[in-house]
């Protein structure tokens, strides 16, 4: 029976699975990005070449998952069984491991945001990083934990209807702008160019990817639980459907965005940036509907991307890159074992939140830095699939991922890259015992055994950054 008619029982819907990519995609980044845009020092003009730019990569990136699903139906986990698919055992569980973390901390990003929120009608909370926040943040935290120990299947419903409930606030701000006539072309066109005597234009450009790759972080959510999936066909098609979705709301709220204020009253914004943009145009009221936005938003972000962090360490593990303790499931499937220890990791970061005074921007740079690596392999392992291929189109879209992909990782500089080697390096034990398990070496291939050298040479080269300042990786 052909993967387009194939069904499982009690699995995933096309719904559920559109649901997870929009609901694990719009978080934080949609509240926050006009006023972390212009902190950046980009203009209205280079945010728009980078949402375009971001944009066609991430669409290709989706239809390297659309084509890869349709093309290599065996491959489940995603990013995961690409790369190891594509360029071996280390590699492909440094894909794992990196989007294990990436979402991991894409969590965390997500609780200090949704507590600063909440420390708009609660001041006991702050800014979301101190002691009332991280009890805060640890109630909410294991509350989703309790919804993915249900399963995946009742927890992509809950987060269904929290996806639902968070749209419907961001299109009326939307509204709102426009109704209220906020918006102004003159306005727009002061921030167009960015600040006078600042970054050159391609900079500008270059200066917006971490924020523009971060909004679509989640993207990818109906493939990591492909192998949940009804129908597998649904998977490709939620992923693209869902992504078109949200870049016309991301380039709809930016554009937006720089009519109503200038770039540096953007960038002087508080946490988050939307709700000082919805007050200059309504007044207090706005900042309140916004702030009840982000909550809802967070909320429903939350358990979308627990369910995926607890999800692809869970597939590796079935293949054996990690350890067989992560195969563990409960009664209802979940994957008990990744659950609670991504649960006691995710609490120990909460701790250091408090101690560190970090704020989410922190955890996002970490987490889209992380995730770059699974998307950069993805892309590449689509290039040499689609190579393959005597369809024309589906060779140049190969090409293009692996162009785009290039362009990211460089992009995003070389701060963001080698401070992620801090967090890939120790992967290294929890590789070394899954081998051990399997009663192979740690490292089979010569290109295994490069990897890890290289690894080990750049965070040589990360701590001597770190040591003479050059690079910060706490902010």
């Amino acid at each position: 029976m052909s993967q387009e008619t194939t069904n499982k029982a009690g699995g995933v819907s096309f719904i559920g699975l559109l649901g997870l990519v929009i609901g694990a995609t719009i978080a934080s980044a949609v509240f926050a990005f006009p006023g972390d845009f212009a902190a950046a020092g980009a203009g209205s003009g280079a945010v728009l070449v980078g949402w375009l730019i971001t944009g066609i990569g991430m669409l290709g990136l989706c239809l390297a998952f659309y084509y890869l699903n349709k093309l290599k139906p065996e491959l489940k986990g995603g990013v995961y069984s690409y790369a190891r698919a594509g360029f071996g055992s280390y590699v492909g569980f440094n894909s794992a491991w990196g989007y294990w973390l990436s979402e991991l901390l894409s969590n965390i990003s997500f609780l200090t945001l949704l507590f600063a929120s909440v420390g708009q009608f609660l001041p006991l909370f702050g800014v979301g990083n101190n002691i009332p926040s991280v009890i805060g943040m640890s109630v909410v935290w294991w509350i989703a934990i309790i919804l993915v120990l249900r399963g995946t299947k009742e927890s992509t419903a809950v987060n269904l209807v929290s996806t639902i409930a968070k749209i419907i606030p961001i299109l009326v701000l939307i509204v709102v702008i426009i109704f209220a006539r906020a918006f102004s072309f003159e306005t727009f066109m002061q921030n167009f160019s960015g600040s006078e005597g600042g970054m050159s234009f391609g900079k500008q450009v270059m200066a917006t990817t971490t924020t523009t790759v971060w909004a679509f972080t989640g993207i990818e959510g109906a493939v990591v639980i492909s192998g949940r999936a009804k129908r597998s066909s649904d998977v490709g098609r939620a992923t693209v459907i869902g992504f078109l979705s949200v870049l016309i709301l991301y380039i709809i709220i930016s554009f937006l965005s720089a009519g109503v204020m200038t770039n540096e009253e953007l960038a002087a914004l508080g946490n988050p940036p939307m709700a000082g943009i919805l007050e200059h145009v309504v007044g207090p009221w706005g900042a309140a509907l916004v702030n009840i936005a982000v909550i809802i938003s967070l909320l429903g972000a939350t358990l979308g991307h627990t369910i995926m962090c607890t999800e692809c360490p869970y597939e590796a593990a079935k293949s054996g890159a990690f350890c067989k303790a992560f195969t563990r499931t409960n009664k209802n499937g979940a994957p008990v074992f990744a659950i609670v220890l991504t649960s006691i990791i995710a609490q120990v970061f909460l701790v250091l939140l408090y101690f560190n005074e970090s704020t989410y921007q922190v955890f996002y740079f970490f987490a889209t830095g992380m995730i770059m690596v699974p998307y950069f392999l993805s892309a590449m392992y689509f290039c040499k699939v689609a190579l393959k291929q005597e369809n024309g189109l589906i060779k140049g879209i190969g090409i293009f991922n692996a162009v785009y992909a290039v362009w990211m990782v460089f992009a995003a500089g070389i701060s963001v890259m080698l401070a992620t080697v801090l967090l890939y390096v120790p992967g290294i034990f929890v590789y070394a015992k899954g081998q051990k398990e399997k009663g192979l070496k740690v490292f089979e291939t010569k290109v295994d055994k490069a990897v890890f050298v290289a690894l080990l040479a750049l965070l040589v080269i990360c701590i001597y950054f770190v040591g003479t300042g050059r690079i910060n990786p706490l902010g």
